[in-house]
């Protein structure tokens, strides 16, 4: 079997049934060996029997989800190709030529584009048009490098091979933005073909949720690219807190007009520590992702944890703790000279700050180590 059409429906029954004619009748005007298969998902409108009635395949999915529908009817799809679209009408059916001839092509996952396709009036609601698609449309872009301008069309193709290898682990409105990342980051041939979205023909509202599963899908981004999150926030943080400490220690600066002492020197400190911080938890969700399957592991993860490993970081560690423990004799040797009296606060600060910055990240770092190798143990 060439091809299959998955629908994921939840009480669909108002629209179901015109979106099962309009795929059964792509399948015979085109002379193309398919099925045409209902993920049921629990609903109660009767649309089992609408679905049978019409001649798809019913799989009946437990679990609650549009990706646990989805996941349910692809994994028991039986052709070499997949085409999921919705069962509310809002895709013409009739018309998966591009898609179909795409994949025969050799690319391993299609996306609909309906900003070049066309939207009709009323398909798309104000805000997902002109915020919500093409602002998560670009933060996956510049997340993952994808070649994607609509980042959530329901209509997509992909072979059922290219499925299997992104190996899918989200089942709730993640699913489609789990799909885009993870054939780029797998490396898989990605194109997009224009596609009209039609408004959909239920009289009820939609089971989307605009903020809820908006947010939702910015999560998933985020989590997926850890360097965005974590890492270059936290470089960015250590390298301004590190100039401006640097200054600092040695004399207090003014900066249009404003005298910047040791109180401003805490803070710069703080900086670093918050940034070294990011970075670390940068790794650790990477180590994290990478070990248990949801990020496809590559060679510059296995070079970085070549050369970042235990010992390494404990010699960092060590390094750092000793630097704040000579800091620290060396402030304490000045108070004694002073017979442990008031001392002046200025200068003072500028040596016990860095000697608790030096011995908060030396520690920080010895523990992170050992963290990181339970975490890579399965490596």
């Amino acid at each position: 079997m060439e091809l299959s059409i998955v629908l994921p429906c939840l009480n669909e029954a108002e629209t179901l049934e015109v979106c099962l004619k309009k795929a059964n009748s792509f399948l015979q005007n085109n002379k193309v060996d398919g099925e045409v298969i209902v993920a049921d998902n629990g609903s109660t409108d009767g649309s089992h029997e609408i679905a049978l009635k019409n001649g798809a395949r019913l799989i009946h999915v437990k679990e609650k989800g549009y990706g646990s529908a989805l996941f349910g009817g692809i994994t028991e799809a039986k052709g070499k190709y997949i085409i999921m679209g919705d069962s509310d009408d809002s895709y013409d059916l009739l018309n998966l030529n591009p898609y179909v001839e795409k994949l025969r092509e050799g690319y391993d996952l299609v996306m609909g584009n309906r900003f070049k396709g066309g939207i009709m009036k009323g398909a798309m609601p104000f805000l997902h048009r002109y915020l919500g698609n093409p602002v998560l449309s670009f933060i996956g872009r510049l997340f993952f490098n994808i070649p994607i301008r609509d980042f959530h069309c329901g209509l997509r193709g992909f072979s059922k091979d290219a499925f299997n290898r992104m190996d899918l682990k989200t089942r709730g409105m993640e699913f489609a933005s789990e799909m885009v990342v993870k054939a780029s980051l797998n490396k898989m041939k990605i194109t997009e073909v224009p596609t009209i979205l039609h408004k959909d023909g239920r009289s009820r509202p939609p089971h989307l949720r605009t903020w809820r599963d908006g947010w939702r899908h910015l999560r998933f981004l985020l989590i997926y690219s850890p360097r965005w999150l974590f890492l270059f926030p936290g470089i960015i943080l250590m390298i301004f807190g590190t100039l401006l400490s640097t200054l600092l220690v040695f004399e207090p600066i003014t900066f249009m007009g404003a005298h910047l002492d040791v109180h401003t020197l805490l803070y710069t400190s703080a900086m670093i520590l918050i940034g070294f911080q990011f970075a670390s938890f940068y790794v650790f969700s990477k180590v994290f992702a990478t070990t248990n399957g949801l990020l496809p592991k590559s060679e510059s993860f296995d070079k970085t944890f070549d050369y970042f490993n235990l010992e390494r970081g404990l010699i960092i560690g060590l390094i750092l703790i000793l630097a704040g423990v000579g800091l620290t004799i060396k402030a304490f040797y000045q108070w004694g000279n002073a017979n442990f009296g008031d001392l002046e606060p200025s200068k003072m600060l500028r040596e016990v700050i860095p000697a608790v910055l030096f011995l908060t990240i030396g520690i920080q770092a010895v523990l992170y180590s050992f963290f990181l190798s339970l975490l890579t143990l399965k490596k």
